[in-house]
């Protein structure tokens, strides 16, 4: 770790300007607190493999912020060059930052890896002795990370109605009437879940994650989804492109914004076009229009783009205008929250089904103690005399008794994942323990 924090000075040294200070966040681009392999910069710089911290490097400290969850695991997995900062009990980095940095300290952090609201906070604190926060035109972790995993190409898959609940199409409407309700003529989505939920789509790109590493624009007249084309099937392709949203890769999404901010996105949409051909036919009424909200852009006069302070990472509200922003909260926090009737229905056969292999994991569980160390039956006590066997070649681990619950689960309908079915585990041995605490 030290020579990985010695290689980042020299390019801290550098840089233009020369930084005094690198902010290397847990986030990725989309500002996720779970990330993939190759987005795990702070974990590689630092050694602390938690799922949330920040660390700063200046030019004589390394220190690493957390929460209370890890306290203990960060101290282990610290080396003794680096500081644990305990997040509640010391200062926050800001604060930290603009009382320990020099005046007119430079700042470096990859903007796409904050979000607008941290990084205008950071600003704020700043003012007072001059210091500046300043964007990296690269990352400086991935300048030095020799052996940075590769992008993975997962499969994009279509999330079925009969699972969703609700069409993408109807989602879009509902999406525009809040456009034109804030006086706004796009917005910008950022958030894996948002951008998964609105889309009907579903992907493997992070672990325990169903998500897909995607962004998305929607305005008044067009849908846009920026990802790695290579994922996307013929049927996903039809699926987008039937919903009237145009297929850019990943990158492009840098130039679109710039173009969103001009006024100048809807007039490049190949979607748009197909889309109105369509709609040409039809011959919707004025009326019919209006309670769509599908607006042209000559009827929604605000110029305003819409952008979640918290979910939209810095590098993209960069590339607009900041008089024409209305920082607000998604549009879509709400609308995923409020569960339909097909997704209230699938919940519940999700844990009828998984109560289901959890019962059958436990009697398994109940015999294989017998059968192996002579145990008391917890379910069913057996008839015949228990004898203790080989314990060597039969003996249950942690993994084994998993990997068989996995295997209970995996012949159910629906497959859950490790990370849930983990929880599940928790909470059944939990309801035990109160069971036997009143015993």
């Amino acid at each position: 770790m030290e020579d990985t924090v010695s290689a980042l000075r020299s390019l801290m040294v550098s840089h233009s300007p020369p930084l005094d200070a690198l902010v290397v966040p847990s986030e990725d681009y989309h500002l996720s607190e779970y990330v993939s392999a190759r987005d795990k910069r702070r974990e590689f710089v630092s050694g602390f493999t938690g799922s949330a911290g920040l660390a700063l490097i200046t030019k004589k400290e390394a220190l690493l912020w957390t929460d209370g969850r890890y306290f203990l695991q960060a101290e282990k997995e610290l080396s003794a060059g680096w500081k644990l900062m305990r997040i509640g009990e010391d200062p926050a980095v800001d604060i930290w930052m603009a009382d320990n940095l020099p005046k007119e300290a430079s700042v470096g952090v990859d903007p796409w890896c904050i979000s607008i609201d941290t990084a205008q906070r950071w600003e704020r604190a700043f003012a007072e002795k001059q210091q500046k926060l300043v964007p990296t035109s690269k990352n400086l972790v991935d300048e030095v990370w020799i052996n940075r995993p590769p992008a993975e190409i997962n499969a994009v898959i279509v999330h079925p109605v009969k699972f969703a609940g609700r069409s993408v199409a109807d989602k879009l409407k509902d999406l525009r009437k809040k456009l034109v309700h804030e006086q706004t003529r796009g917005i910008i989505f950022t958030a894996l879940d948002e951008v998964a939920w609105l889309y009907n789509i579903r992907g493997s790109d992070v672990a325990y994650c169903p998500v897909v590493h995607a962004f998305a624009i929607v305005t008044s007249n067009s849908a846009f989804i920026y990802v790695d084309k290579q994922k996307v099937s013929v049927e996903v392709q039809t699926h987008l492109v039937e919903n009237g949203i145009e297929i850019q890769e990943y990158t492009a999404v840098s130039s679109d914004a710039t173009l969103l901010a001009t006024d100048e996105l809807d007039a490049v949409s190949t979607a748009k076009a197909a889309l109105a051909e369509t709609e040409a036919r039809k011959i919707p009424s004025e009326i019919d229009k209006s309670v769509n909200g599908e607006h042209q852009a000559e009827e929604n006069s605000n110029d305003l783009i819409w952008a979640d302070p918290v979910s939209c990472c810095y590098a993209l509200y960069a590339k607009l205008n900041p008089d024409t922003v209305l920082l607000q909260q998604s549009p879509l926090a709400l609308a995923k929250a409020l569960k339909n009737s097909v997704e209230l229905d699938g919940l519940k056969k999700a844990h009828i089904r998984d109560g289901a292999a959890v019962v059958q994991y436990l009697v398994w569980l109940d015999k294989k103690m017998q059968d192996i160390y002579g145990a008391s039956g917890y379910f069913l006590e057996k008839d015949s005399v228990k004898k203790e066997k080989h314990l060597q070649s039969l003996k249950l681990t942690e993994v084994t008794v998993s990997d068989q619950l996995e295997g209970f689960r995996a012949s159910k309908e629906v497959e859950l994942t490790e990370q849930l079915s983990i929880y599940l585990d928790m909470l059944f041995l939990e309801k035990i323990l109160l069971k036997k605490k009143k015993w």
